[in-house]
Parts: C-alpha cells; structure tokens; sequence
C-alpha cells in the first residue's frame, strides 16, 4: 500500500512537472527550472518509418564501457548483437504489413530510439516518441492526430522502470522484451506494462531448484557491481534459503585491486565447487573466473539467462577449463515463417539501408554516420546484401535464445493487440490507444506451449519454457560443447517442472564423474545432523542415531523411532523385525533339558508308584498310610507334568493355567504331608491307654486335612481368574532388539498369594513335621518330611530372587527349575528310602523291623 501511494505521488508529481513546462513553452518564457536536461549525443540513433499507426520502440544499441584513456569518463560504444534487435524489429513491421490477416488496410509505422543502458537517455527516448520526429516537447505531439499505440522497450529494467512512469501517464501500453524487475509485475502500480520474458523470481527460483537436484548445498555468488546485480543476489539467496541451499560466499565483480585480493584469499579459505552468476553481464568477469577456476579445479557455473553462451565464451577465452549449466529462454516456434530473417526480402526493405549503414560503421569503428562517411562507404569491399547475409549467418544461430526474438514476439502481440482493439473500436480520436492494455489480457498464445493458452499471464509476463545447457570449453582438451541437457517449466506442477539427463552433461576433464558442493560429507544413513559452531546451517556434524532410531536417508534432519516390534540393523538404516524370545521347545536348549527332565522324573515317579501299589500289603507301604502315599505320588507326577505349561509359545489359556495349575497340584502335595505329619503325633499319642487321640485314627482326618487346606488354594486362584486373570504379554521395552513373550500375571496379589499361601503350607508341615521328628518309631516318616519341607521351602526362598531379577525367558526358566527341584525334593526325600527299603532290603520290610 505504501508503494502504491509512492509510484502515485511520483506520476502527479511528474505530470505537473510537463504541464508547468509546456505552459511555459507556448507562452515564449524561458525558466531554468523547466529545462530538460538531455546527454548531449554526438550522433543521435533514429528510425523512423511513417503508417497508419506506429508502434515506437526504445531498444539499446550502445553499452557503456570504460575509457582507457579517462578512467573517470565513460564512453557509448555500439554492440554488433544489439542489431539483431533492431533487425527484428523491422522484419515484424514489414511481416505484419504483409499479411493480410491482421490489420488490413492499415499499415504500421515504427520510431526507434537507442537507451544506451541510461535512464536519462531513455527518457528522452520516450519523449521524443511522444513528439513526434520533429522535435521532444513533453505533453505535446507534433502530429495532428495520435498515431503512437504503444512502445516496445527497453532491455534493462533500469531503463524500462522510468519509461513505464512516463507511458503511464497517458496510458500507452508498453512491452518490454528483456526487463526482468519484479516491481513490474505489480498490476496496480503498472497495469500497462508487460514483457515477453519472466521476472527474476521465476528464473533464480529455476537456478535453486536446479541446484537442489543435484544435492549442491554450499555454492558462492558472484554478482554485478550494480543495483541490478544487488537486487537480484538478494532474490536467488531467498530462493536458496527456501531449498535449504548455504551461501559461501558473496562477492561484487569491482575493479578494485583489493576487491580482487580479497576473492582471491576468500577462495583460498572457502572450498567452493558451484559458483552462481547473477546481474547485469560484464566484461570484467574474466579475472575473477580465471581466479576462481586457478583455485578451484573442476568447477561449474550457473548462469542466469542474462548470461548466455556466447558471452561467456568471450570472458572465458583465456581461461584452460571452465564447465558451465545455463538457464536459457527455450526456442518457440514463430508464427509467420521458419526462419526470421530473409535476406532477399529485407536487403529491399526501405529502412535497411540505414541499419546496413549503421552496421558498416559498426564493422568499420567510423565515428560518425555524418561527417565523411561516404568516403568510407567508396572503400568498403563488399556490398551492403553481402554484409546483410553475413551478419545474419553469424548471429541467426544463437539469436533465438536471445532477445532477438523476444523483440520479434513483442511486435506482434502489440500488433495483435491492435488488431483485436480495432474490432471493437472503430471510432478515431487522439486518446483512443489508452485502453489498448485491456485488450491485451484477450490476446491468445500462438506458440507451442503446452497446456498455455493466454499470451500474458496474470503478472503480465510471458511465460515460456527454460532450457538447461550445458557448455564447457578446455583448452587442453581443445575442444567445446554445448548440449541441452534439460527442460524447466515454471507452469507445471512442482514435480513435474524441471527435468533433467545427468548423462549428457560434461563435470570435468578426466573421470566424468558428478561434483560434489558441500560445506561438509554427507551424514550417511544411521546418522543425523546436528548443528555444529558454524552459522550456516549446511556446515553441520552427524551424530549416530539413538536406540531405537534409524535414518534411511542421506543427511536426514532427525531420526525416526522403529514400531514397537521392530529394530534398527547394525547400520541403523532400516527397521528389522525383532527378535521373537520365548522358552521354544525347538530353539533352546534349556527346554528340552527341563523336558526330557520332567519326563523322566514323571516316569520315575510312575515306576514308584507301581513299586508302591505292587508292595501294598508289606507293612513299610502301610506305615503312614498308604493312601496318602498314592495321592502325593500323583501330585508329584502332576507337578511334573505341569512344567509344559511354561515351555512353548505362551498363550492366554496357558497363562492361566500355569500358576493355579501347580499352585493347587502342590498345595495338595505339601497337604498330604501335613497330614502326614498329624497323623504321626496323633498315633504316638494314641498309643497311650485311654488316650482320647483314639477316635482320631482312621483315614477321614487325613481326608478332611487335604480337603480343607487344598481348597483355600482353589479358592484363591478361581478368586484371582476371577478379577484379573493372567494374559499373553508381549515386552518391547526391556530388551534392545527383541520381543519377550510372556505371561502377564494380571493380578500381582494374586500371583503372590497363590505363593505365599502354599510357602505357608510348607511352612506348617515342617514345624509338624520338626516337632514329631523324634517321636520314638522304628520308621517315623517325620524325619523324611522334615527334610524334604526343608528342601521344598529352601528353593522357593531362594527363587523367589532369582525369579525378580530376571525377564524373558529365563524367568520362566527359573520357575520350571524350582517346581523340578522342590518335586525331586519330595520325591527323593519321602520315597527312596522306602523304595530301597522295598527293594534292597526286604528283611527289614516286616513288621517287627518296624516296629
């Protein structure tokens, strides 16, 4: 908004400026103040062809160079390619008068004018357009009626920026054919002004994207000493920015010797393989190239489209290898004819023989179109058609990708624009041309552009594709190329803009091979970035992924987490699934020895069992019932038994089974032998006349004692299935790299009190069992139950433990092993006395050995 009321103030304030100025005029006054300061032209540029309409056109033809002579003057020399423009130019008039298709029956005119790169002279350009060919009065036309429906112009925003403020105070339309200044894309503040090329944005956008394909982040920029060079380093660093791209270094392309001292320590300092151009061209570029490429072998420029080929090549000739990637306008098909120029036709064009004198001139360094020129002319070898072909045959080529076409392009969309304007404007009158800019935005594209139908877009610009060329030149090699090595195009879809063939493009003289630009390596994947003490964000460090993470890609910014069931390799590049651990039957040998174990001792337990019902009647099996032997031989097989539980992939239903199953199995165990132990001290005590312990005899105690105790364990572990039941678990979090599955028991007091109730029963029969040890009896089972309870609470209390301080697998493993060791306990404790006893030593198996 600010910059709109500016540019407002900046048109009021130079329209009152030509009024205050023609009043003065026409009433004969002179004022100092109204004087139009103009660069005194010692030979004046001026095309002129009457018509119906004109279209002026303010192109530059002189470039200013440095006086060897007076470094503090400068001096206008004519450049031999700007010609081409001209030539342009008047080859669309002369096409466009031609064709009967448009504007029929009225003929154009043209009035050309030189800028020579200076706004001042531009604006007097474009005044003397406004005037007429008679003579330069602001706001005042020598013609009676207005014939001016536009200007074509200029090449340098510098110049083109002070022309559109002037046309846009009558509302003339402008077309500039090289001008690249994003201001001009601001409809509000130039609604009449377009261009056929695009702003700088879109080019520098090109340039960052072009140099992000190829993973380049650490380049250098070399800019023109100018505002142009300034504005435009100041729009390629944002687009950098934007595609994570580091500066190295920036540096004005000034003749100062310093300046050039200074590039060459910054170059010793900094590694720097890409190096970007941007600005205005200039010539002295090929002492800070010849510096850099002197430095840094096997390097590559990029240069805007302002930097094209053939100029590189002239400030690269002394320099033995230089590789360059170019963003270049790309060649649309014309619209009238093949070819551009035809010779024949435009040798009898009336307004060539003055640009063939212009180009003898040129050809021949005579100062002066005026002043002896004929005398030059008698002596010149060749004729003007021979200059002609020439001229064209050296410059045809490469024209197309340079402003030669964009001229061409620009005179015939405001020759179209006329033509559509005509249609709907039939009426003459001085200020009908001042709505013509409206009907340009109706202007149709006639060129092969793809998907592209308007001519303008909605900036006013002419979009078009870019090729990518590349060119190299080595002086040792003697040889040069230059190929095509890719498209970008700025109206498609983000990834489908730029493509791009590595394959052609040339890196260096040896081993083909791609340049690398970076502040520092890669970080490999498994790594990250971490920022390190440079300020720029591309000079970082790497640092190894934490546990857990992984990189799949180069330079990643952080790393990413695995799921829960998977791990990082060792590379930490990628997410493996982890590792299973269970107690397997067929992966760990831990479990086939607890199984062939808990088989054997299941059958051990079964032979005695069968030694046991075989010897029934002997009085050693009858001592301390017999009955309560059987049932605790099969608990104690069942105990066993129940160690599969553990073993295998565990499951819900396992899980459940797995505590109450041998809670309940040894709680029927450990009651047996408390009961055992009861009916040892009741017997002693029975034995004693009239004893009231008598009534106590017989097997319903004993019964009643297993039956009570052994249902309190049922009780508890149906209460706990009950509330919280143990599940299937599976730990991700306890161990690096694997899965433990495992039982989840669900209620933690349940589990413990499932435990502590039968250490409680073992704790019980022991004590019995201690006190009735010495009892006096030839055989008193007490001593073998004592023992064994001692066995039995000995590798409970310690794996009680071992249990805590392990996970996974082991812990079940603990668990097998303390049911295997407190079974055997009681088994061997209890039942191979007896079985040698039954065996061995059958002379003691009677009742007065006994007794």
């Amino acid at each position: 908004m600010i910059g709109a009321m500016g540019v407002s103030y900046t048109y009021i304030f130079q329209f009152c400026v030509i009024l205050q100025c023609v009043t003065l005029w026409r009433s004969g006054m002179q004022s100092p103040a109204c004087t139009l300061h103009y660069i005194q032209v010692f030979d004046e540029f001026q095309y002129f062809q009457d018509g119906d309409l004109i279209i002026g056109g303010v192109l530059t033809v002189r470039l200013k160079e440095d006086n060897v002579d007076v470094p503090q003057e400068k001096i206008y020399r004519p450049s031999l390619g700007y010609y081409l423009n001209i030539l342009a130019f008047l080859s669309a008039i002369d096409n466009i008068n031609k064709d009967p298709d448009i504007l029929p029956n009225i003929s154009l005119g043209l009035h050309l004018y030189d800028s020579w790169l200076e706004p001042r002279k531009a604006v007097q350009s474009v005044l003397q357009i406004l005037s007429g060919p008679n003579g330069t009065f602001p706001n005042y036309s020598c013609k009676g009626q207005g014939k001016l429906t536009g200007v074509i112009g200029d090449h340098s925003s510098s110049t083109t920026i002070p022309i559109a403020q002037i046309l846009g105070l009558y509302r003339y339309t402008q077309i500039s054919y090289w001008a690249t200044d994003y201001s001009l894309s601001d409809r509000l503040l130039y609604p009449h002004v377009f261009r056929t090329v695009q702003n700088d944005h879109v080019h520098y956008l090109a340039i960052a994207k072009l140099v992000k394909y190829f993973g380049w982040n650490w380049v250098g920029i070399l800019l023109s000493d100018d505002d142009t060079g300034e504005n435009e380093a100041q729009i390629l660093k944002r687009h950098l920015a934007s595609q994570e791209i580091c500066v190295a270094f920036e540096k004005r392309m000034t003749e100062n010797s310093a300046t050039i001292n200074q590039w060459r320590d910054t170059l010793r300092k900094v590694r720097c393989k890409v190096l970007i151009l941007c600005g205005s061209f200039t010539n002295n570029a090929w002492g800070y190239l010849s510096i850099y490429t002197h430095i840094n072998r096997n390097t590559i420029l990029i240069l805007p489209p302002g930097w094209t080929s053939d100029r590189i090549k002239i400030t690269t000739a002394f320099i033995d290898f230089i590789t360059s990637l170019s963003l270049q306008f790309s060649d649309p098909q014309i619209l009238r004819g093949e070819t551009l120029f035809d010779v024949n036709l435009l040798s009898r064009y009336s307004q060539i023989g003055q640009l063939m004198d212009d180009l003898i001139i040129t050809f021949y360094n005579i100062t002066s179109t005026q002043n002896g020129k004929n005398i030059y002319f008698q002596n010149v070898p060749i004729s003007r058609q021979n200059i002609l072909r020439f001229f064209i045959s050296v410059f045809d080529k490469s024209m197309l990708s340079r402003e030669a076409l964009r001229v061409y392009i620009a005179v015939e969309a405001m020759a179209e624009t006329i033509h559509i304007f005509n249609k709907f404007k039939h009426s003459f009158n001085i200020n009908r041309f001042n709505q013509l800019h409206k009907y340009v935005k109706q202007l149709k594209n006639p060129y092969k552009t793809g998907d592209r139908m308007t001519f303008f877009d909605e900036n006013g610009e002419f979009p078009f594709h870019y090729k990518i060329v590349n060119w190299m030149k080595s002086n040792h090699q003697l040889r040069t190329s230059l190929s095509d090595v890719g498209l970008y195009t700025p109206w498609a879809k983000e990834e489908d803009q730029l493509h791009i063939d590595p394959n052609k493009i040339i890196w260096d003289e040896d081993n083909n091979t791609m340049l690398e630009s970076k502040c520092v390596d890669s970080c490999l994947p498994g790594n990250r970035k971490k920022p390190g003490s440079s300020i720029h964000s591309c000079c970082y460090d790497c640092a190894p992924c934490s546990e857990g993470h992984i990189s799949n890609m180069t330079d990643s910014e952080n790393c990413m987490k695995c799921p829960d069931d998977e791990w990082p390799n060792e590379k930490k590049d990628r997410c493996v699934p982890k590792f299973v651990e269970f107690l397997s039957y067929t992966d760990d040998p831990i479990a086939a020895v607890f199984s062939a174990v808990s088989i054997l001792c299941c059958l051990l337990t079964g032979f005695i069992l069968e030694i046991f019902i075989h010897y029934q009647d002997t009085p050693i099996v009858k001592a301390n019932n017999r009955n309560l032997s059987y049932l605790l031989l099969v608990s104690i097989m069942l105990s066993f038994l129940c160690v599969f539980l553990f073993l295998g992939h565990p499951v819900d239903v396992t899980c459940m089974l797995r505590v109450t199953s041998f809670g309940v199995i040894f709680s029927v165990a450990v009651s047996s032998l408390l009961a055992k132990s009861i009916m040892v001290c009741i017997a002693f005590k029975a034995t004693k006349p009239g004893s009231s312990w008598r009534r106590w005899m017989g097997a319903k105690l004993p019964n009643v004692i297993i039956c009570v105790f052994s249902l309190v364990q049922v009780i508890i572990c149906v209460t706990w299935l009950s509330i919280s039941p143990p599940f299937q678990d599976w730990d991700t979090h306890s161990y690096q790299g694997k899965i433990i599955i495992q039982c989840n028991e669900g209620s933690v007091i349940g589990f413990y009190s499932v435990l502590g109730y039968m250490g409680l029963l073992a704790a019980v029969s022991f004590i019995v069992a201690f006190l009735a040890r010495t009892l006096p009896d030839s055989f008193n089972e007490a001593k073998y139950i004592t023992f064994s309870m001692l066995v039995f609470c000995s590798v409970w209390i310690a794996m009680i433990p071992a249990y805590l301080s392990t996970r996974g697998k082991y812990m079940v493993a603990v668990e097998v092993f303390a049911i295997i060791t407190s079974s055997i306990g009681l088994l061997g404790c209890i039942f191979f006395p007896k079985c040698c006893i039954i065996l061995f030593r059958p002379d003691l198996n009677t009742k007065i050995a006994i007794h």
